[in-house]
């Protein structure tokens, strides 16, 4: 089964990482979904390397329940996306939609400050233990760990694993 007629957010900003926006963007093209790229403003972001990603809308001018998804990539963007209310609100209305929310390496910074992760089992960039645990979440040193509908990596060596998760979290 394709996902095709599922819609995806993929939150973008500058210092993104390359891998970790890029390649679930494709994945997920891949098997028939729409994606979109979302940012604070439409407007062309700049990855840790000077790799151009434009943003498809802006944060403010999307409905949560146009999607099935987000995905929060990692680089230094997280540290800028989670000073966004608009950011945070579309993060917290798919989660709490039942919408799959999926980050790795730093992005879980945005689902700490969007206040999702108390209580849930997570994992990151080994540099987010700390901000995970004293945001009352529980954290693992695993490839990727799924607590409903939250799925998280550490870093860009997790893809292979992290994919097949949202892939298949996406399908049900």
């Amino acid at each position: 089964m394709k996902l095709t007629g599922k819609k995806i957010a993929i939150l973008v900003e500058d210092f993104y990482d390359e891998l970790e926006l890029w390649y679930p963007y494709y994945r997920l093209l891949e098997e028939g979904a729409e994606v979109k790229l979302i940012g604070p403003k439409a407007k062309i972001y700049e990855s840790k390397h000077g790799l151009p990603a434009k943003a498809d809308l802006s944060a403010g001018k999307v409905n949560a329940d146009d999607f099935q998804g987000i995905v929060v990539p990692g680089g230094y963007a997280p540290d800028k996306l989670r000073r966004y209310p608009e950011i945070l609100d579309l993060v917290r209305k798919i989660f709490e939609k039942g919408g799959v929310v999926a980050s790795i390496c730093h992005g879980p910074w945005v689902l700490i400050s969007a206040n999702i992760m108390k209580g849930k089992k997570t994992t990151a960039v080994i540099a987010l233990k700390d901000d995970l645990v004293n945001a009352g979440a529980i954290y693992l040193d695993k490839e990727v760990v799924i607590d409903n509908n939250i799925i998280t990596s550490r870093s860009p060596l997790d893809l292979p694993a992290f994919l097949p998760a949202i892939i298949t979290a996406l399908k049900k």
